[in-house]
């Protein structure tokens, strides 16, 4: 796997371990060992500028994925197309309000909000409520797998 990490903000993020996660994401889907994916993490004015400029939608949010060729999991037997995943961005300023909301740290809710944009790039959604369902219920096992304990209550809807 290519996994770039960046942090384009004064925040103090674990890059390492949110690399260490999105490796185990993606072994765990199945996809390609040549599989490429970024995660940057960004300020809430840049994070408000892309929300402007996709989504239409005014502020920033908590995280945005941006898939480039389409990939899907894959099985043991048959792993994924080889390509890129896409991008992830992050703002870890709302991961950290969001955090305090729910009562469970920082870095927790950057590794949910980590796994919630992979799932995305990998084309799951939750706009309907079976889909919500299959995606959440994804998102928790696979960051339990990874931390080995109970994943925080998600806050992204």
């Amino acid at each position: 796997m290519s996994i770039e990490v960046n942090n384009e903000t004064e925040f103090e993020v674990d890059l390492q371990d949110v690399s260490a996660l999105a490796d185990s994401v993606l072994k765990a889907m199945y996809l390609h060992p040549e599989t490429e994916v970024s995660v940057v993490f960004i300020d809430e004015d840049a994070m408000s500028a892309l929300h402007v400029e996709w989504m239409d939608l005014e502020g920033p949010t908590d995280v945005m994925s941006f898939p480039m060729d389409e990939l899907r999991p894959g099985t043991s037997s048959a792993p994924g197309d080889n390509g890129i995943l896409g991008d992830i961005v992050i703002c870890p300023t709302v991961a950290q309000a969001q955090a305090q909301a729910g009562g469970h740290s920082t870095h927790d809710e950057i590794l949910l909000l980590t796994t919630h944009g992979l799932l995305h790039l990998m084309g799951f959604d939750h706009m309907e409520p079976d889909e919500k369902e299959e995606m959440f219920t994804l998102q928790r096992r696979l960051l339990e797998s990874y931390t080995g304990r109970p994943a925080p209550k998600e806050t992204v809807e």
